[in-house]
Order: C-alpha cells, then structure tokens, then sequence
C-alpha cells in the first residue's frame, strides 16, 4: 500500500506519473489529493491510499517493478522481487503492523533462492516481508551478503510466525528472514552435515537452546539489519525499544531471546524474535554483534 509519506520514491514517481502530479518522488498532501481525484474520477475508493485495486486500474503491475531497487533514508538498498500473486495476503488498505519479528532460514546464503522456495511451496501464504542475504556457510562466499529483498508489497502480509495465542500478532506483524544456518554441530557441522567454513563459527559464552556453536552473522549481515530495523520502525510507526531490546537490557541477552508467554499472546508490542512467541524455533540466536547493533539503535 502506498499513502501520504510513503519513502519508496521510484514507486511514489510511477503513481504521480499516474494522475498527472508533480513527478518528484515525494509523497506529500498535493500528491494525495491528485490520487483521490484520479480514484473518484475512476470508481475507485477516493481515499488517497493506493492499493492494489487502484495500482491494477493505473497500470501499474508488480511485475513493472519486479527487480527495481528503492534505497532508504538510511542508506540501504532494497531490492523487489515479488512472490506471485496468490501468494502473500493482499489488502486494499494497508494492514497496519504492531510487531517487527526477526527470523532465520536455517538455510542457505542465497535469498532470490529463499523466495522462489516459498512461491513453489504448498503451504500457501507464508513469506516474510524482507529477506537478508548473507555468506555461502561453505566457502565464505559473498555474493549475495548483505543483500535486502523485498518479497512482497508493502502494506502486505504472509503468514510468518506459526501457532501463537493471537491471530492479530500474525496478521499486524512484519517479518525479516536472515540467511543463516543456525545452531552447529560440536564439529561445526549444519543440521544438513554440511561443514561450515571456521571464520563463520562462533562459540557463545553461554549456550542458547542447549547449543553453544551457530552459524555466524556476517558483519555485512548485521549493519544492513540495523538499518533495515530502521526503515520498517519509522515506515510502520513500530516503537523497536519494546521487546527483544528492552530485555537485553533487564535481563540479558540469553534470557532476551527466550519464549516470553506474554510476547506469545501477543501482549508485547515492539522489537520481537521468533524464539520469544515459539517455543519449538530456534531464530534467531544472541550474538555478541547482532546484541551490540541491537543496543545501538
């Protein structure tokens, strides 16, 4: 869903080329009032938001964008690259999210290969908004390190979280997926046996979930969900002090990242981890430099 104050400038352009506003890239209340006249001029709900009903009567398809890249005011770079229609919820008014949920795929480095997966899979609408590329966990390589995709529109949903005591935390929540193997075997193995290269090892003081070794976030990984943390808390008005930060801050890390029956009702709004709302997942995991970027933001 795209409104007043939106930050996607390729796409706020696109729309303002639509009903004849000015074309630059800034979502202000002019730009509204163009769109809500374009929208009764053409039977459409005149309510300034453009969702997908009036993107489809623009001309404007997902697969016009599919590909391009937006950059944020923190500077990081977002790729689209959409799953198929069918496959994400969509809405003609954005869903407004409350909680921003931090996962990993317990998979590889490759993320355009995370979301083909969930487009090809049957188990329906289940996607994370964001994707985070990160090392091949084999041979350090890089390709895809750091790299952000967005898989879906914003305003959005996928379903993300599983069997949790509250149907408006699954369906108010945005979701970022982490390339990451996860937890090691003692021998640095994955849970597919594959050897992880040494430099992505890391050993924590204190084992989490009764493993001490996990497949290491990247330092490439980390900076870019600082940011990407960022983006999503001012675009979806989410107070990320709340939660998972909050915790590490009374509690401690490992603590932090444990179920908390309150989060798994859905009565903590804010910064959140699967592992606080599922007891039966393990992402994501309490790294000295994921907790170090956590408590700096």
């Amino acid at each position: 869903m795209y409104r007043e104050g939106s930050k996607d400038s390729a796409m706020v352009k696109q729309i303002q080329q639509a009903v004849n506003a000015t074309v630059d890239g800034i979502w202000g209340p002019k730009t509204t009032a163009a769109v809500i006249r374009w929208q009764s001029l053409n039977n459409l709900v005149a309510d300034g938001i453009v969702g997908p009903k009036t993107l489809e009567a623009m001309g404007i398809l997902d697969t016009d964008i599919k590909g391009s890249s937006f950059m944020t005011e923190e500077g990081l770079s977002i790729e689209r690259y959409f799953l198929p229609k069918g496959e994400y919820i969509e809405a003609e008014h954005k869903i407004l999210n409350d909680y921003l949920f931090l996962h990993h795929t317990a998979g590889g480095s490759n993320p355009y290969r995370c979301i083909d997966h969930w487009g090809r899979d049957s188990r329906g609408r289940v996607a994370t908004e964001f994707v985070l590329g990160g090392q091949d966990v084999r041979n350090n390589n890089n390709d895809y390190d750091g790299k952000v995709l967005q898989a879906f529109p914003e305003g959005c949903q996928g379903w993300h979280l599983g069997a949790t005591e509250s149907y408006y935390m699954n369906r108010h929540s945005v979701g970022i997926e982490i390339c990451s193997f996860g937890y090691l075997t003692g021998d640095h193995r994955t849970y597919t046996g594959t050897k992880a290269a040494i430099e992505q090892v890391i050993k924590l003081d204190e084992p989490f979930k009764n493993r001490a070794y996990w497949h290491k976030y990247s330092d490439e990984q980390i900076k870019a969900l600082g940011k990407l943390i960022l983006y999503i808390a001012s675009r979806d008005n989410i107070d990320i002090r709340k939660g998972l930060i909050q915790w590490i801050k009374d509690h401690g890390p490992i603590k932090a990242f444990e179920f908390n029956q309150d989060a798994y009702e859905g009565k903590v709004k804010g910064l959140l981890t699967h592992t606080n709302v599922r007891k039966d997942k393990m992402d994501c995991f309490p790294q000295p430099e994921l907790i170090d970027m956590l408590l700096s933001l």
